[in-house]
């Protein structure tokens, strides 16, 4: 459907816990608090919710956390949603540290795409930045190959920090050896993302460019997102860049978030929300759901304010909103 800026919304992404396997110093560190299990939607509001959104437009979604592969049954829902009527595409973002084992379980139900997180391949700065300490380079590689096999679409992201700054060329020859697309995410000033050290997109590009001189813009679409993608003679995938902040993409958002506890969140920077769990919980009927939606969706805001710290609403941490 369209926004009251005649921005076609046909994307949601749903986090569908705040529970994580790591403790990413930009998402949710330790100490960081969860939500109760009562306050997490369950999979048969995710569903309703879906089966609305789609009578609006939303034809594609992605699943999200926290780390979605914490959650038992998160393979079972992206089957189930996989097999709504006008659900054109699912795809999952993890961390993928349980997607091995998950792997062709989520072929079988027809997972169309992963993006997994991989912000180094330096063990000690994995450490660092995740509190990790078990992570080896070789079995993140092993895993991007079983993707490649199975015909999963793949792609990388990797928050720009000043932890791997020296490693932008090194995560992006993974789309030298393999087919999949690199992106690198500018660090979005929410939660504790706001007070860390931020690493320009575009001192990472000119990196980039020394490595592979001929890198050029491509206008390739490679996916829902607003990725910005470049490509190389040498290279088998594409380099991409969401940079929200220094290159904003607003006017050709389209996308919502629905946050693990039932709130529609029309835009990453403020903190006005709808509350479909309290509509879902407290007996709406379909027709009052979708039209919660379509207010909801119709209102999404011109633009975001980052580049104005005094004007961003939102103070929740990552892990509460959604990847």
């Amino acid at each position: 459907m369209l926004d009251q800026f005649d921005r076609n919304i046909d994307y949601m992404r749903i986090s569908v816990t705040d529970r994580c396997n790591l403790r990413c110093r930009y998402c949710m560190p330790e100490g960081a608090d969860y939500e109760s299990h009562e306050a997490i939607l369950r999979y048969e509001e995710i569903l309703r919710i879906c089966r609305a959104a789609i009578g609006l437009g939303v034809r594609k979604f992605k699943i999200t956390g926290g780390e979605p592969l914490v959650r038992r049954g998160c393979t079972e829902l992206i089957a189930a949603l996989k097999a709504l009527p006008g659900a054109e595409q699912v795809t999952l973002t993890t961390n993928g540290l349980l997607l091995g084992e998950h792997l062709d379980a989520l072929c079988d139900a027809g997972l169309d795409a992963v993006n997994i997180s991989l912000d180094t391949l330096d063990k000690e700065k994995f450490r660092r930045i995740t509190g990790f300490s078990l992570f080896r380079p070789e079995d993140a590689l092993a895993l991007l190959r079983r993707c490649c096999d199975r015909g999963l679409r793949a792609k990388i992201n990797a928050v720009l920090l000043p932890e791997n700054r020296d490693e932008v060329c090194a995560l992006a020859a993974i789309a030298a050896e393999k087919p999949v697309d690199v992106r690198f995410i500018e660090l979005m000033p929410i939660g504790f993302g706001g007070s860390l050290e931020r690493v320009s997109p575009d001192e990472a590009l000119d990196a980039l460019k020394r490595r592979w001189p001929d890198l050029h813009p491509t206008n390739e679409k490679r996916g829902n997102g607003p990725a910005r993608y470049y490509a190389a003679d040498a290279l088998l995938g594409r380099i991409g860049f969401i940079d929200a902040v220094s290159h904003r993409f607003c006017d050709s958002c389209n996308r919502v978030r629905l946050t693990s506890t039932g709130q529609l969140k029309p835009c990453l920077c403020f903190d006005s929300t709808l509350d479909l769990r309290a509509l879902l919980r407290g007996g709406c009927s379909d027709e009052q759901l979708q039209s919660a939606l379509r207010d909801g969706i119709f209102r999404k805001p011109r633009a975001h304010r980052f580049d104005l710290p005094q004007e961003i609403t939102e103070h929740r941490i990552m892990s509460q909103i959604g990847g």
